[in-house]
């Protein structure tokens, strides 16, 4: 059973009744630690994802009476979290939206309804992520659901799921989520999944939709259920694999220990997403270049406030996205606790709460102070922004994970989390395929116990010093012979053309991102801005690709291609870019060798600038 059932039902009305306050303090010094010793290699040419729009989520849940608080926002766009998952978890299966109750009494607090929600995530820059009631729901009310989001308020919500953990519905013997239907079995799961599907894209076929499946070696992941054939995954990706967006699993590592935990991303994440996707290519068919990973619930499951789950947080997330996940959403933003259950470890108050911010509980700091897993995630805002390129970095030591990317600009930065509580570590790097520029390079730090990010311009290119149980993150600029490439090279043939000058554009800029890369396929987003001070009506977007990648299926434009040549026309309900306003459309791709981004876009013939 998903871990998340713990966590999840806490003390989630109390939310409703707390008072907010704000502010963290500044970060501690610590005393000096011995010192060990280690090296990282970075391959600055050796891409494994580019860094998708939707790359760090989070859960909110409609018990949480300040969900759309104003402080909400602003955490949720300090953190740069884009993808925000609605209504809650194992709620979903409970939840009816038209009149924003949950069956079987359970408490919604006030001020949490869809259209609230909505303005929240995108005030915060994000985009929501919609669980649709599968448990006591129909497909016909998610239709309804969609019609009213996508074409009545227009809010054009890509991303939906079905159901929660449809396999907690008692059908293994465990039973956590709702589930009226008679029939619990993986096949009717999956054989009610194809009505939603065709009720849901009916109203608006360009949304994603996600199948719940169970998470690779974890309980019941293997499980052949009385009356079936094949286990859960098996079964449901036999019946609607060809018909399917995305996957959707949940990770809660179980943990013992603190040391425990933080080996966990690295153990068990890879062969995960290595046994997702042999079943997606198993079972989707032509489809499978098309089906995403989705952690649409993650959290570290021990020590859930304090430093370990801080380190295991960033290490998680980058982890699952170069193994080629699109989205990780963290359970919980707020989630309640039991004071009982308050204990100590590593020298930190650690309150059992499993959100990211405090819900403000008698035991707990002032509401919305941030927890450790919070500065964790914050931290990679220092590391990469969507449209980024995950590197190749190795260490030689267990007990410091690295992580690199290459930035659209030709940055270079890197992230070393020291997994030792008790000793520095002195930590070599090598870089291939980058010259860093001389001087000392800004750093970014979150100590062990800390109360936020610090910063400094300290030790080198080649020699950094993390302290015990801490993050840092080295930014890295270019010198001389270091390519400004905008992206790392999948390939050794893979090159990009050089970006248009800013004197070339004309009153428009574009952002053209990988939202899930993999090879052979990708899935791209582009979002058209208009910086002049008139309306564009009609709209007309041309670029050449530098690579092989060809054009599948597009949403929200008419994408057609002519050798490399490629043309976007605008769909009649988004004709119109206000001045300082945008537009957005994505498609499918396939490539062979070489997929770089293109790096010149003409709107309506007029050169435009990128970014």
């Amino acid at each position: 059973m998903s871990g998340s059932t713990n966590l999840r039902r806490s003390l989630a009305p109390a939310l409703a009744v707390l008072t907010i306050a704000a502010g963290a303090a500044a970060a501690v010094t610590l005393p000096a630690a011995a010192a060990t010793a280690a090296t990282v290699s970075v391959n600055a040419g050796q891409r494994l994802a580019t860094i998708p729009t939707e790359a760090v989520g989070m859960n909110v849940a409609v018990w949480d009476g300040r969900m759309n608080d104003p402080e909400t926002t602003q955490l949720l766009a300090n953190a740069g979290m884009k993808l925000v998952r609605y209504p809650g978890g194992g709620y979903a299966d409970g939840y009816h939206w038209q009149t924003h109750t949950v069956e079987g009494g359970g408490y919604v607090a006030p001020n949490t309804e869809f259209d609230k929600y909505v303005a929240t995530v995108k005030a915060a820059g994000a985009q929501p992520i919609i669980t649709a009631n599968y448990g006591s729901g129909t497909p016909q009310e998610a239709a309804d659901w969609v019609r009213y989001a996508n074409v009545t308020k227009g809010y054009g919500i890509r991303y939906w799921e079905i159901g929660n953990e449809l396999y907690g519905n008692g059908h293994y013997g465990a039973q956590w989520e709702t589930d009226n239907h008679a029939d619990k079995s993986p096949a009717a799961y999956a054989t009610n999944l194809l009505q939603f599907i065709t009720a849901m894209k009916a109203v608006d076929p360009t949304i994603k939709i996600g199948a719940v499946l169970t998470t690779p070696n974890n309980w019941p992941d293997g499980v052949i259920g009385s009356g079936d054939t094949m286990d859960w995954n098996h079964t449901v990706l036999s019946i609607a694999g060809s018909r399917i967006d995305y996957v959707i699993v949940h990770h809660y590592p179980y943990s013992t220990s603190e040391a425990e935990l933080l080996g966990k991303p690295q153990a068990e994440i890879p062969a995960m997403t290595s046994t997702l996707r042999a079943l997606i290519t198993q079972y989707a068919g032509t489809n499978a270049p098309n089906v995403g990973i989705a952690v649409t619930e993650g959290n570290s499951q021990y020590a859930v406030d304090t430093s370990p789950a801080g380190l295991y947080a960033p290490d998680t997330y980058l982890t699952w996205l170069e193994n080629g996940a699109f989205t990780i959403d963290w359970w919980n933003l707020r989630n309640g606790t039991d004071c009982s259950k308050v204990t100590t470890i590593q020298g930190a108050t650690d309150y059992n709460d499993g959100g990211v911010v405090s819900s403000g509980a008698s035991c707990e700091p002032a509401a919305n102070t941030p927890f450790a897993p919070y500065y964790g995630i914050q931290l990679m805002t220092k590391l990469f922004s969507p449209g980024d390129s995950l590197v190749q970095a190795t260490s030689s030591s267990s007990l410091l994970s690295a992580h690199a990317v290459k930035r659209v600009n030709g940055d270079l930065s890197v992230m070393l989390i020291n997994k030792d509580p008790n000793n520095d570590v002195s930590v070599g790097l090598a870089y291939s395929g980058f010259t860093a520029a001389a001087g000392s390079p800004t750093v970014y730090s979150y100590l062990k116990n800390a109360s936020g990010i610090g910063s400094a311009t300290t030790g080198s290119s080649g020699t950094q010093t993390v302290p015990a149980y801490s993050i840092v993150v080295v930014q890295l600029h270019p010198g001389t012979g270091a390519s400004p490439s905008a992206s790392a090279s999948a390939s050794a043939s893979a090159s990009a053309s050089p970006s248009p000058s800013p004197s070339q554009g004309g009153s428009c800029r574009v952002a053209y991102v990988k939202s899930s890369e993999w090879p052979g396929g990708l899935v791209a987003n582009v979002t058209v801005a208009n910086t002049g001070s008139s309306a564009v009506t009609g709209w007309r977007l041309t670029w050449t690709f530098p690579g092989d990648t060809r054009v599948g299926n597009a949403w929200n434009a008419t994408v057609t291609q002519s050798g490399v040549a490629v043309t976007a026309v605008n769909a009649a309900y988004n004709a119109t870019i206000p001045a300082g306003g945008s537009q957005s459309f994505g498609f499918t791709g396939t490539w062979s060798s070489n997929d770089a981004s293109p790096t010149s876009f003409a709107l309506n013939g007029a050169l435009c600038t990128t970014g």
